[in-house]
C-alpha cells in the first residue's frame, strides 16, 4: 500500500456531493470573520497581555503582538490558498491529504483532534473560573465541590453539553449565537479600551523597552526543548524579551485556522474563506495591540497583576465596577471559543470518517439538520468528561504543539501542491512562493522548539497512539486505498469532475 498516495482535489470536492455526507451551505464571509474572531479573542486578551508585559517585555509587548501576528499571517496566507482551492471540511487534514499523502494527512488530522479536544476542554474550565468570579461579584457563590477546581467542574460540563446541542442543531444557528456573543465581547473590549485611555499615564511607557535581565532557567522536563539543545540561558526584557514574548503571545492568536474547517458549509468558499481567515487575524491584532497599550499605560509594567491585569488595572484607579464588566465579557468571550473549537473538532473528524480513516458510519449527517450529529455527540461527551473531571492545566501546551505542527505541514503543502497541480484554479495565492511558505514552516517550527520537553514527550506519545491506530485499522479500511464503492450520486459527481 502506498502510504503517501494523495487524494485528488476533484475527488475531495466530489465527496461533498454525496447525499449521506452532504453538509448545508449557509455561511458568508461575515459569518467566517465572526467565527475567527470568536475563537481567537478569548482568555488571552484578559490575562496573557498583563502576564507577558509584567514578566518578559514591559510596554514593548505591543511589538511582540505585531511579531506574533506576522508569524500568524504567514501561516494564514497558506491556509487561505488551500481553503480557497480545496473548499472541503477538515482544514489542514484535507489540505495535507491533497498534497502530502495519506499518512501525513492522518498525522495532522490526529494532531488537530488533540488541539481542538483539549482546547475546548481547557477553555471550558477557564470559562467556569471566570463565571465563578462574575457570580461572586454579584453575590452568588457556588459550592466548591461542583465549581472550578472542585470534585467535578459542573459549570464547564453544562456549558459543553449546551453548546454540543447547539452544534447538533445546525452550523448557521451556532453562528447566530456566536455572532451575538462575539458582538458582546467586542463591545466590552472596545469599551475597556476607550474607558482606559483616560487613565493612561505616559510616564508608564518609559522605558518602552526595559533593560534586559537574566532569568532563572527552567530545568529538567519543564525546560524548553531549544534550551535543552543549546544550553542557552533565557533572558527577559530588551530585544530578547520581545522575541520571547512573541513566542508566548503567539498562542493568543491560535484559532484562526479553525475557520478553514467550515469550508464545506460556506456559500462562496473561494472568495469568502480567504476574507474570513485574514480579516479575523487583522481585527484581533488591532484589538490586542490596543489593549496592550492601554494596560501598560494605566499601570507601570512591573506593578501589573499577572493573573488579572486588565481588571485590576481599573481597580487600581478606583473603578471596581469595571472588574465585574470584564468578568462578564470573559464569560461571553470564552463561550465563543469553546463553541468554535467544538465545531472545528466535529468537522475534522467528519472529514476523516468520510474517508474511512475513522469508521465511516459516524459521518452520516442528520436528515433534518444536515449536521454530523453522531460525531458531535462523541465530541460533546469527551469534552464534557475532560473538562469536568480532569485537572488539565498542565496539558494546555499540548494544544499549542498540535496547532503548530498543523501550521508547519500546511505551509509545506502549498509549494508541493503547486508543483503537483499547477492547473488548479486558485482564488487566492500566497505571494513569493515558495519563500513565504517555507519561512512560515521555519517560524512555526522555531516556536515548537520553545515548548517544554514534557510537552514534546506527551506529543510523541499521542503520535505513537495515532500511528498504532492507523497501521492497525485505518490504512486497511481507507476509502482511497481500498476503493470502497461510492453511492450513484457520488459516482456521477466524479464523472462530471473528470
Amino acid at each position: 500500500m502506498d502510504l503517501f498516495r494523495t487524494k485528488s482535489i476533484e475527488q475531495s470536492i466530489a465527496d461533498t456531493d454525496e447525499p449521506e455526507y452532504q453538509l448545508k451551505k449557509s455561511l458568508t464571509a461575515l459569518d467566517l470573520t465572526v467565527f475567527g474572531v470568536g475563537v481567537v479573542i478569548g482568555a488571552g486578551i484578559f490575562t496573557l497581555t498583563g502576564r507577558v508585559a509584567h514578566a518578559m517585555t514591559g510596554p514593548a509587548i505591543v511589538i511582540s503582538f505585531v511579531l506574533a501576528a506576522l508569524a500568524c499571517a504567514l501561516a494564514a496566507m497558506c491556509y487561505a490558498e488551500f481553503a480557497s482551492t480545496v473548499p472541503v471540511s477538515g482544514s489542514a487534514y484535507t489540505f495535507s491529504y491533497a498534497s502530502l499523502g495519506e499518512l501525513l494527512a492522518w498525522i495532522i488530522g490526529w494532531d488537530l483532534i488533540l488541539e481542538m479536544f483539549l482546547g475546548a476542554s481547557v477553555v471550558a474550565q477557564g470559562w467556569s473560573a471566570y463565571l465563578g468570579v462574575f457570580l461572586g461579584k454579584v453575590g452568588i457563590v457556588l459550592p466548591e465541590a461542583i465549581s472550578y477546581g472542585g470534585v467535578v467542574d459542573l459549570p464547564a460540563v453544562l456549558l459543553v453539553i449546551v453548546l454540543g446541542l447547539l452544534v447538533s442543531i445546525g452550523i448557521k444557528e451556532s453562528m447566530r449565537v456566536n455572532m451575538v456573543l462575539v458582538g458582546l465581547k467586542l463591545f466590552i473590549v472596545l469599551f475597556v479600551i476607550i474607558a482606559g485611555i483616560q487613565f493612561v499615564n505616559p510616564a508608564n511607557y518609559a522605558p518602552f523597552i526595559p533593560t534586559p535581565v537574566a532569568t532563572e532557567a527552567s530545568t529538567g522536563w519543564t525546560q524548553p526543548l531549544l534550551q535543552w539543545m543549546t544550553g542557552a540561558a533565557p533572558a527577559a526584557f530588551g530585544v530578547p524579551g520581545i522575541f520571547a514574548g512573541a513566542a508566548l503571545v503567539f498562542f493568543a492568536y491560535i484559532g484562526f485556522d479553525v475557520v478553514a474547517t467550515a469550508a464545506e458549509e460556506t456559500k462562496k468558499p473561494q472568495r469568502d474563506l480567504p476574507i474570513g481567515i485574514i480579516a479575523s487575524l487583522v481585527i484581533c491584532t488591532v484589538l490586542y495591540c490596543a489593549v496592550a497599550l492601554v494596560v501598560t499605560g494605566m499601570v507601570r509594567y512591573d506593578q501589573l497583576d499577572p493573573s488579572a491585569a486588565l481588571a485590576n488595572a481599573f481597580v487600581n484607579h478606583g473603578q471596581g465596577w469595571m472588574a465585574t464588566l470584564i468578568s462578564a465579557g470573559a464569560v461571553a468571550g470564552l463561550t465563543t471559543v469553546v463553541l468554535t473549537l467544538m465545531v472545528g473538532a466535529t468537522r475534522v473528524i467528519f472529514a476523516m470518517c468520510r474517508d474511512n480513516l475513522l469508521p465511516m458510519g459516524l459521518a452520516k449527517v442528520h436528515p433534518r439538520f444536515r449536521t454530523p450529529w453522531l460525531i458531535t455527540a462523541i465530541v460533546t461527551f469527551i469534552c464534557a468528561v475532560t473538562a469536568g473531571f480532569t485537572p488539565i492545566g498542565v496539558l494546555e501546551s499540548m494544544v499549542n504543539i498540535g496547532t503548530l505542527s498543523a501550521f508547519v505541514l500546511v505551509s509545506l503543502g502549498v509549494p508541493v501542491l503547486r508543483r503537483k497541480r499547477p492547473d488548479l484554479k486558485r482564488a487566492f495565492t500566497v505571494p513569493f512562493s515558495p519563500v513565504v511558505p517555507i519561512l512560515s514552516a521555519l517560524v512555526c517550527g522555531y516556536l515548537m522548539l520553545n515548548l517544554s520537553l514534557e510537552t514534546w514527550v506527551r506529543f510523541l506519545a499521542w503520535l505513537a497512539i495515532g500511528l498504532i491506530i492507523y497501521f492497525a485499522w485505518s490504512r486497511h479500511h481507507s476509502r482511497l486505498q481500498t476503493g470502497i464503492a461510492l453511492s450513484p450520486d457520488l459516482e456521477q459527481a466524479l464523472r462530471e469532475n473528470h
